[in-house]
């Protein structure tokens, strides 16, 4: 199903030269506001809001990409020695394009002063911890 005025929607069907890698249910492209080089995006073809609308088959056929992505991306670019993965589920998570896609995003040592926390640092000086174990 294509949504009608939908950026990801519209690069299936008018703008497939974006398009790096495909299968039945999902496709590649570079990130068009990449974060980092080889910044990429994992897209179902199915109009779906967000990653927790996916079907068992989306998510094995956006993992397969993904997967591809990544040694192609590592293959290219030793200087490539870590990725972040993420979604934006909901506005309020960031999420502006609301058709389900993921990121894959390449890092690399010293991209950051420190690294620690990842994922964690999406709010705003909370990504630090101590670990006390």
């Amino acid at each position: 199903m294509i949504e009608e005025n939908c950026l990801f929607c519209d690069i299936q069907s008018v703008d497939r030269k974006r398009i790096i890698s495909e299968n039945n249910l999902a496709y590649a492209i570079r990130d068009g506001f990449p974060v980092t080089d080889g910044h990429t995006l994992f897209i179902t073809k199915r109009h779906v809001l967000d990653y927790f609308g996916l079907t068992q088959a989306e998510t094995n056929a956006v993992n397969s990409l993904m997967h591809e992505q990544k040694k192609l991306l590592q293959g290219g670019d030793t200087t490539i020695d870590g990725f972040n993965i993420g979604m934006n589920c909901g506005s309020s998570a960031g999420q502006t394009v609301f058709h389900c896609h993921v990121h894959l995003i390449p890092r690399r040592v010293g991209d950051v002063e420190n690294p620690r926390g990842g994922v964690r640092h999406v709010i705003s000086g909370k990504g630090y911890y101590e670990d006390k174990r």
